[in-house]
């Protein structure tokens, strides 16, 4: 069976997890590896990633995923705020409400993925308040990620995902 990693990724986090899935599953049978593009459409199977964007997937791989009908499919993503399961699920659900009519969710995977600097510094020029040390130390934990336990819940996520039939 064909399959496809297609991903966008701003800070390298979701492509990270791109690289480990391809790893994962072996060259043999990957007809695309990259950003949206129509040639991923060849592949009976796309594991999609992206970066969290206001609590949900980013724009272009919004629009991407409406053209997956018939096809299936695995989302993937990481996300700045982390910690709480509950969170990555509304993430991963608002998602996939991209996904037309005839598409197949075959799984989910998402952690955790650091942030730029830059974010920070707008936090540290926040008033202080129990948000702001909320928000910073968040910040500091989300350095790591993905880390080693991450790239091995995506790879169980992934094999778990091909022991699925349609």
């Amino acid at each position: 069976m064909s399959y496809a990693v297609v991903f966008s990724s701003r800070t390298g986090n979701t492509e990270l997890l791109a690289k480990t899935i391809r790893e994962a599953l072996g060259a043999e049978g990957c007809v695309y590896f990259g950003v949206p593009d129509a040639a991923a459409l060849q592949a009976d199977t796309l594991y999609v990633g992206f970066w969290t964007d206001k609590g949900t997937c980013d724009e272009r791989i919004a629009g991407f995923l409406q053209n997956l009908a018939g096809k299936r499919v695995f989302l993937f993503g990481t996300a700045g705020f982390g910690g709480a399961q509950a969170y990555f699920h509304q993430i991963l659900a608002s998602a996939a409400r991209n996904l037309p009519e005839g598409a197949v969710e075959i799984g989910r995977f998402m952690c955790q993925g650091k942030m730029p600097e830059v974010v920070r510094q707008r936090y540290e020029a926040m008033e202080e308040s129990p948000r702001r040390q909320a928000m910073l130390e968040n910040f500091d934990q989300a350095r790591s990620h993905p880390d080693a336990a991450d790239l091995e819940h995506v790879r169980f996520a992934v094999a778990q995902a091909g022991r699925q039939t349609v």
